[in-house]
């Protein structure tokens, strides 16, 4: 494809893409609370990974803070989408605060898997990365029955009681193929390992992916657009890569494309993390299309129709 006349450029644009169920409730949240209680709102960490988003609402009158010691006594906080532990909820009743949880319903399934299999006393060995929030709040529910996989070393470390009970569970963002493959490297130690009652990957994660293999082995180029703090946007961009594409990269505005990766390229695929608002996509979108990529061609893999009720505080309170 090197060396393609303008006529065959063209844009591959994957559905679905850009906001997922629990991403647009915990942003509707924020911006329902602002409505309802003035600014200032108080969120605890960013509400979801997304910089665009993050700095609308700061413009807004949200003030993201990294610990809820950080809210003034009686203030209104906002837990973000990734979910919090039960010693966070404790610390802000505390500390008088009012709460509105943006959890998203998938997070908190997990949460309760974990209090499930915490309560007949198994190990839980989490598949997920360090550090991210929804693993610190997740594992926060039972930290002395739950251990962190991320690595193949984790794998290899990981310490059960009693190899007959012992169950795997994941983040919800991650790739669904690298889930996979930690889940039979740990199948290998523990023959045993019990598999979630449902599946953890959310449906919106799995359905972006699905999406990107579906078109990128057609792509010279994939553009992800996507915060670097995203983890399943960054999965977005490793997807695309093993499932043929020949670059990838992730990206936050349509300005940040280096001009230099569409030397030579006559397909590019855009797809967006699912804590992007489509405004970002479509910008991107007017950008290739001042430089010859206006054919655009959406390749849909599934229509997605799940929609999540706003947190319990809110609904008691909105007309």
């Amino acid at each position: 494809m090197t060396g393609a006349t303008s006529s065959a450029k063209r844009v591959l644009l994957a559905k679905p893409r850009g906001y997922c169920a629990g991403v647009d409730r915990a942003v509707i949240a924020v911006e329902k609370a602002l409505e309802l209680y003035g600014p200032p709102v108080y969120v605890r960490k960013e509400i979801v990974h997304n910089r665009h988003v993050v700095d609308t609402l700061r413009e807004r009158g949200v003030i993201f803070v990294d610990e809820t010691s950080e809210v003034p006594e009686g203030e209104l906080v906002v837990f973000s989408a990734h979910g919090v532990s039960p010693a966070v909820h404790a610390e802000a009743a505390q500390r008088n605060l009012r709460t509105i949880d943006a959890t998203c319903p998938l997070v908190t399934k997990v949460h309760k898997e974990v209090n499930r299999f915490a309560k007949d006393d198994y190990d839980i060995l989490l598949i997920g990365h360090e550090g991210h929030e929804e693993v610190e709040g997740t594992a926060g529910e039972a930290p002395e029955n739950v251990q962190l996989i991320d690595t193949r070393e984790d794998v290899a470390k990981a310490d059960v009681r009693d190899p007959s009970k012992v169950v795997w569970l994941s983040q919800t963002t991650l790739s669904v193929d690298e889930t996979m493959e930690r889940v039979e490297q740990l199948r290998e130690r523990f023959p045993e390992l019990a598999d979630p009652p449902s599946d953890d990957i959310c449906y919106a994660t799995s359905n972006r992916q699905t999406a990107v293999k579906a078109m990128a082995a057609e792509c010279d180029l994939v553009l992800v657009v996507g915060s670097r703090n995203s983890s399943n946007s960054k999965r977005l961009v490793e997807v695309a890569r093993q499932a043929g594409a020949r670059d990838a990269h992730l990206i936050d505005y349509a300005r940040e494309v280096d001009p230099s990766w569409l030397d030579g390229v006559s397909t590019v695929g855009v797809t967006s993390g699912a804590s992007v608002p489509d405004v970002l996509v479509m910008e991107l979108l007017e950008w290739l299309g001042e430089r010859g990529w206006t054919a655009v061609e959406e390749v849909t893999t599934a229509n997605e129709k799940i929609a999540f009720a706003l947190p319990r505080e809110l609904r008691k309170l909105s007309p």
